[in-house]
Formats: C-alpha cells, structure tokens, sequence
C-alpha cells in the first residue's frame, strides 16, 4: 500500500485528543492549543537554529532530553520572546499546570508560542484558557486545536497520511503554522506531528531529521527565520507495530510517510505566503552537489526580484541567472537553462524565442515552476515558496512588534 495523504490532522492516529480555544491573548479567534496522548509516547523535536530562541524553545529543548512526550501546548498571539527570566517562569508555570492537569510528568509536555516578540505573557488569560483546554479535550479536536495556532495565516494548515507498517494500518497527522518570517533551518514554523506508529526516540529523531531536509528545510516565503520555530512530533505505538528501534524496511516505510506529511505542509505554508497569490517551486537540476543545488535553489526563491517577477507575470530569466551565477555555486554559462512553467526562456546560455500570450497565461497559474539546470553535476533539489505582492509589505508594515 501506498502511502494515502487526506484531509485529516493531529487525531487522526489513534490515542490522541486535542482542543483549541480562545484565551484573549489575540483580538479575535482561537489562540490555545493543546494536543494530548492518552498512553506513553516517545518524542522528537527540531528547534530553529537561531540565537535569539524564545522561552518555550529553550524549556522544551531541555524537557525533549528524556525522550518522552505525552502534551503540546501551543498559543498565538504572542511569542513570549525576548521577555527575559519572567518568560521562563511562565513556560515552567504552564508546564505544571499541564502536567497536573494530565497527570503526567512535567518533563511529557511541549511548550510552543507564535506572536508578537518582546511582550510578556498575560498569564492570568493562559490559566483560564488552559483550564478550558484541558476540560475540552476530544479526539476530533485536532480541527480546533489547528486554528488555534494561526496569526496572519489565512487557513488552518493540517493533513494526515495512512500507511501500511508491519502489516498494521498507521497514521501520521500534522498541524502547522506559518506564513510569514520563514526561511527554517533545521525546523520552521510551529509544526505539531502526531502517530500511533512504535517509533523509538532515537530512530523518531533520526526519521524527522531525515523528513525535514527535503520538506521544511526546502521551504521560503521571505527569507527570514524566526526565534520560535520548532517540530514537534509525539508517537504513541497504539498502530501495534513491533518498535521500531534500528534502520531497516519498516523505518524506511515510516521516514517516507513522515516525509510525505511534511512535503504537503511545506506546499502548503508556501501557498499562504503572507500576501502571497502563487506556490512557486523552484527546481534545480545537474548541480555540482546537493548542498550547492540547495544553495541555488534558495537564491533564487528568496530573490525579490525573481518574487516581485512572478507575481507580475514577467519570465525575467535575467534575474534567475543574477541569482544562482552570485550564489557561489559551479555553472557552467554557456550550458545554462532556465524555463518558466514549463517554457523554456534559455537553453545553452542563449534566450529561446516564446509566445508572450502563452508564457502570460501559464504564469497566472496559482503554481510555478521555474527550473533551471546548472550543468555542473548531477545533483539536484527543490524548494517551496511565493511571490512577493503588495499585500506582504502592507502586512508586515502594519504588524506590531
């Protein structure tokens, strides 16, 4: 079987419940989530590269040390970053309230924030809320939990995959936010995962540090990377699958589901780019390496003039060669070539006549493709991002921080 990706979410894998609702630290909506295992569950976790990493990154970072994870908690609304020893004690405070809530060890719960930065936490609201969570717990609460953790996103971001693991049917699901301030490194966003897959934490640690490279780690709206981002990533066993607990076939099975949860969370974190009309995909073929086609894939999708070129239509190849030939990679330039959703602009370092009306309505598509071949190696890769548009400035311009 095939791995099957439908729309489901972080209960969608068997013993797990969650709750989303609204606490008052954003002006409207829901802004606290909670995500619970009912039974003993390993944990993993990738935390942004950054810094400047917030209070619950740093609390979390340290709890993830036992290998175990029974609850997530995640609010919006504000970052609780940047606020110093009082950010800590709230994070500890909120663990313990968690914990005594579940009954469950202190060093089992996950903390994440998103929001504004520099703001301590109104803490006198995260107790309400919490206790409103912890009593709402339900297992199809994954939809409430995953809007609870949206700040510009324009849509709840969640998905789920099935898959056949030792002969038992298993489930991955995955909730996540992000739209803007997003360039990861090692993680991105606020991303919850959630399976009742047996996967030890070593080899659940290994497999998401495997899924994330060509997911996560491929993914761009603007470039920039936040002092929040984190995966998280609970597995329960209740699938019934013998452990997973050293690389093998069936780690294999897993690693790919898992990559195919986080490539279809990364497409959609790209599509609701802040201000963001297109999902542009931008291909990088016979590279020197796979870290120089890396390289050059992100050049180009965090180059404004190559964003602010697609959200106007305009296949300006001249850009894309400005981008990967100052990137520090190998070309070779007579042998470069470069194509707009599927219409070839240059071949053999000369520019190919193309009928403008066509090349026009291909790039009104909500999904771009730009591919450009180095002629260097053989190596290639692939990373998801969007155009720029007058929208981001205006959010960005007007977002408090």
């Amino acid at each position: 079987m095939t791995d099957h990706l439908f729309a489901g979410g972080v209960t969608t894998p068997k013993g797990f419940q969650a709750a989303g609702v609204r606490c008052g630290l954003k002006e409207k909506g829901l802004d606290l989530a909670l995500v619970y295992s009912t039974s003993p569950a390993a944990a993993a976790a990738l935390f942004t590269s950054n810094l400047i990493q917030a209070a619950p990154v740093r609390v979390s970072k340290r709890n993830l040390q036992c290998g175990r994870g029974r609850a997530v908690v995640i609010n919006s609304g504000n970052a609780n970053a940047c606020t110093g020893e009082q950010g800590d004690r709230d994070v500890e405070e909120t663990l313990t309230l968690v914990a005594q809530g579940l009954h469950i060890d202190r060093e089992e719960v996950l903390v994440a924030s998103t929001g504004i930065i520099g703001k301590p936490l109104a803490m006198d609201k995260l107790r309400s809320g919490l206790a409103e969570a912890l009593a709402s717990l339900k297992a199809d609460g994954g939809d409430a939990a995953a809007h609870a953790i949206m700040t510009t996103d324009t849509t709840a971001k969640q998905v789920a995959v099935e898959f056949q693991l030792a002969g038992r049917r298993a489930y991955i699901g995955a909730m996540a936010k992000g739209s803007g301030m997003i360039n990861p490194n090692l993680a991105t966003m606020l991303c919850c995962l959630t399976t009742d897959a047996a996967v030890s934490s070593a080899m659940l640690d290994r497999s998401l540090r495997l899924a994330v490279d060509d997911s996560l780690n491929s993914l761009t709206v603007d470039g920039e990377m936040s002092t929040n981002d984190c995966v998280l990533l609970l597995a329960n066993g209740q699938c019934g699958n013998p452990v997973i607990d050293a690389a093998g076939p069936d780690f294999e099975v897993f690693t790919q589901a898992l990559r195919t949860v986080l490539q279809a969370i990364a497409r959609a974190i790209a599509m609701d780019g802040e201000g963001a009309t297109k999902l542009l995909l931008v291909q990088i073929t016979n590279a020197r390496n796979p870290e120089q086609a890396r390289r050059a894939a992100k050049a180009v999708a965090n180059s404004l003039l190559i964003k602010t070129a697609v959200f106007g239509r305009d296949p300006n190849w001249g850009r894309v060669l400005s981008a990967v030939g100052g990137c520090g990679v190998e070309l070779r330039p007579s042998q470069i070539a470069v194509s707009f959703a599927g219409i070839p602009v240059l071949t053999q370092g000369h520019p190919v006549p193309f009928d403008p009306a066509a090349m026009k309505a291909a790039l009104a598509e909500k999904e771009i493709l730009l591919s450009v071949d180095l002629a260097a190696g053989s190596a290639q890769a692939r990373v998801y991002s969007c155009d720029l548009t007058y929208e981001y400035v205006k959010i960005n311009a007007e977002y408090h921080t």
